[in-house]
């Protein structure tokens, strides 16, 4: 099964069985920001360009410290805007319960520091420069971003150009990221 995390809600694909109704609230519980969107009032657009990729981070950190990463092993996420902040911070993530154990379940106890579980996320590359798709990379391998596209919106017009520009990727991994990576995602290797 696939979920695509979008600030727009969570979607979920099973590509082999299309008419099978899939129930997403046993899957997920999306946080929303409405609460907080009072303080993205005024000049930016800020409830989009920092409340779009908070939104995607707090939802990937519930899936993370909600333990429903390990209730379902083979579920794979593709998280839109570079997984918000999540990969800057996920290592912040992992002292989280060691620091604050009053603020963590103790009935939860996660099979892996929280940091292990970007190698079950995948991200998309919709991060507007080379400099933060090399980021991106560092954090959380070229292996697990993929190609990311708003259109018909034109937040980038050009997706695949940072991904040409960003110098500190390989040849293999620019191919990874322009498809190769959604192809073995989507089983599409053949």
């Amino acid at each position: 099964m696939l979920a695509i995390l979008h600030s727009l809600g969570m979607f979920l694909v099973d590509l082999f069985k299309p008419r099978r109704r899939l129930e997403a609230e046993n899957l997920f519980l999306r946080h929303q920001l409405s609460i907080a969107l009072r303080r993205f009032k005024g000049n930016g657009w800020l409830s989009n360009t920092i409340g779009n990729p908070l939104d995607t981070t707090i939802a990937l950190q519930h899936l993370i410290f909600e333990g429903t990463l390990d209730r379902f092993p083979g579920l794979k996420i593709i998280a839109a805007h570079g997984g918000g902040y999540l990969g800057s911070y996920a290592a912040r993530g992992d002292h989280a319960c060691f620091v604050a154990p009053q603020n963590c379940n103790p009935d939860i106890k996660l099979k892996k520091q929280p940091r292990g579980y970007l190698n079950q996320l995948y991200f998309d590359a919709l991060v507007f420069t080379p400099e933060a798709l090399r980021h991106l990379v560092a954090q959380v391998g070229a292996s697990q971003v993929v190609i990311g596209s708003d259109h018909p919106i034109p937040w980038e017009e050009h997706p695949v150009d940072h991904i040409f520009a960003t110098t500190t990727l390989s040849d293999e991994d620019k191919i990874a990221i322009l498809g190769g990576n959604a192809a073995r995602l989507f089983g599409m290797q053949g």
